[in-house]
């Protein structure tokens, strides 16, 4: 910003020479006044102040101190050149009002006055014509001033986590608003006019009283994310599945029993829709969400799912536990799903077994069904299906038509030599060796390095990773959970096709370096282990990765620049011994958490 001559004082022109806190009132240290007069920039938060010192507002009006005190002037210390204040952070303090001195500041784009105990705004905020970010989140507003209507350039505004029962007239004013946050206050109503704010790109009303929604909410159609999780919701207006820019909807515990069909969101990414009274999913309502990639069903009352799901070939996450699902299409084996959550359903067709080992292999068993019942002519599916475990030695049905080397749940200490032997003529794409008691991977694994892409070890008693493993090319998905390791080595970085892999019920105390510089990794399951640390600047660098599983650990506390790493759709937290993020932020789901923790990376 150009700095420009200091105008003609309009008060008092002693008044900025006089340190405050002389008379018991609060104090700003002079070396901060002097920085944010050369920065344009007033960092405040956290000092304990009951109010804000007349310094400050006054930064831009009053002679410096330093005026009387530097005779001999170098270029940076001209203190007659000064650059208008334009961002304020004075959050987290004890503030229960603000001065109308506010018009003093004129300049401001930025105001942060998050966590502290305002119940009003003052009048004069109308004067900040600048204003592009205001922040009032967790306080303790039960109104807004009508003059914040008048904020023409506002562009983010946060009111979360405050009293308010009704918004002002006029707020479709705001035309330049993009991301505007409302949730955790006492809304029972949202305006029609709402509609009218052409720019807004994300809405959270979540954690309010709302019941309904307006119907021209539809009419948002630059709008991208919208969050209504936490109402009393029954219904959701039937046009709003016409919204095509939406890519972000969540529609978490409310009590809704029907959905809209979506026949122009074709962006739509994520559909959360848990915890709801849903009882049937029909055709209509999946036909068009060809971008789908999280579909979030649980704890509804669904019975059946439609054999129209298979047609969501972008769907990466899908749950569905804790419905009344007694039954899968088989079709479902041939989506490319990373998770998908059966628990907590009465299911028949698919054995709890194979259930507990995991999405691959409910996808795989899936698939066999779809062969062995001859519904599906479908040759591109891959044959990799998982078929129970064989009571005779060697599976020969296993190797033969579904490319798997199959010797689990034996408890064996070693794997015999003919099971290897019996995959030498075949094309063995899959190896399943989990529940036995190997301590060591076995070596003649290597035989199949040039055509293994799946790997499951788990169950077993492995206290390290052999160099083998290390050797298989082409690797694309490996499951190590429920054994004894602490490490991995380092030459597990040259598995540049991995693309999953579970590591969950080890005794591992940090991420495994190896694992930042596979770059193909899409998930990192790393649950119930005693992971103290992640870090967060070399995991930004994992561009693909999606899904981090960290719960159940011993992190102590997350690191804000976590917040960067948007690439992740997915990140479980919970069980850890950190107290931020608080519960009620681990709830809103990933977006919320990487933004919460964005706000919090230093200046």
């Amino acid at each position: 910003m150009m700095s420009r001559p200091l105008r003609a004082p309009r008060f008092d022109p002693r008044a900025g020479f006089h340190r405050e806190g002389k008379d018991g009132g609060p104090s700003v240290p002079q070396g901060l006044l002097k920085a944010a007069r050369s920065s344009g920039q007033l960092n405040l938060a956290g000092r304990n102040l009951g109010e804000v010192p007349q310094c400050v507002w006054r930064i831009n009006v009053d002679v410096p101190e330093e005026a009387n005190q530097n005779l001999s002037f170098s270029s940076t210390e001209r203190w007659w050149e000064q650059t208008d204040l334009t961002k304020l952070i004075i959050s987290s303090n004890k503030l229960q009002s603000l001065s109308d001195d506010l018009r003093l500041l004129p300049a401001l784009t930025v105001l942060d006055i998050h966590d502290n105990q305002l119940t009003s705004l003052p009048s004069a905020i109308r004067e900040l014509d600048n204003l592009q970010k205001l922040n009032v989140s967790h306080n303790r507003l039960n109104m807004l001033p009508e003059e914040i209507t008048s904020l023409k350039n506002l562009k983010v505004l946060h009111l979360q986590h405050n009293e308010l029962t009704c918004i002002p007239e006029g707020f479709e004013h705001l035309s330049s608003l993009e991301d505007l946050d409302l949730s955790n206050n006492r809304l029972a109503t949202v305006p029609a006019g709402f509609a009218l704010l052409s720019s807004l790109l994300r809405l959270n009303l979540s954690s309010n009283q709302l019941k309904t929604l307006p119907a021209e909410i539809s009419r948002m159609q630059r709008l991208k994310h919208l969050d209504c999780d936490s109402n009393l919701l029954e219904t959701v207006p039937p046009d709003m599945g016409s919204m095509e820019s939406l890519e972000l909807l969540y529609l978490r515990r409310n009590k809704l029993r029907v959905l809209p069909d979506f026949p122009s969101s074709r962006q739509l990414k994520e559909l959360h829709l848990g915890e709801n009274q849903i009882e049937m999913l029909g055709a209509e309502h999946l036909q068009h969400l060809q971008a789908i990639l999280v579909l979030d069903l649980r704890g509804n009352k669904l019975r059946s799912v439609p054999e129209e799901m298979a047609l969501l070939q972008s769907l990466e996450r899908l749950d569905l536990s804790n419905n009344d699902i007694s039954s899968l299409p088989c079709s479902l084996g041939n989506l490319h799903l990373k998770f998908l959550a059966l628990e907590g359903n009465p299911l028949r067709t698919v054995r709890r077994e194979i259930i507990a080992k995991g999405t691959q292999e409910v996808l795989k068993y899936l698939r066999s069904k779809i062969k062995d019942d001859g519904t599906s002519q479908n040759d591109s599916v891959p044959e990799t299906a998982m078929t129970l475990p064989s009571e005779s030695r060697v599976n020969v049905h296993a190797i033969v038509t579904l490319k798997l080397l199959d010797y689990s749940d034996k408890q064996a200490a070693l794997i015999p030599d003919d099971i290897f032997d019996a995959a030498k003529s075949n094309a063995i794409t899959s190896i399943n060796f989990s529940k036995n008691q190997l301590c060591e991977i076995p070596k003649r694994i290597i035989e199949l390095k040039e055509m293994i892409s799946d790997v499951n070890l788990s169950f077993n008693k492995l206290s390290c990773i052999s160099q083998e493993l290390c050797l298989l090319q082409k690797l694309t998905f490996l499951d190590l959970r429920n054994n004894f390791l602490s490490s991995l080595p380092e030459e597990m970085s040259s598995l540049t096709k991995l693309q999953t892999i579970n590591l969950s019920f080890n005794r591992f105390k940090v991420l495994p370096a190896a694992l930042y510089r596979i770059p193909t990794l899409e998930a990192v399951l790393i649950s119930n282990n005693q992971v103290g640390s992640v870090d967060p600047h070399k995991m930004k660098l994992m561009e693909n990765l999606s899904t981090l599983d960290l719960q159940n650990n011993d992190l102590l506390q997350i690191p804000p620049e976590l917040g960067n790493c948007v690439q992740l759709r997915t990140l479980l937290l919970d069980g850890n011994p950190f107290r931020v993020p608080r519960a009620a932020i681990l709830v809103k789901g990933t977006a919320a958490v990487l933004e919460y923790l964005r706000d919090r990376i230093p200046a």
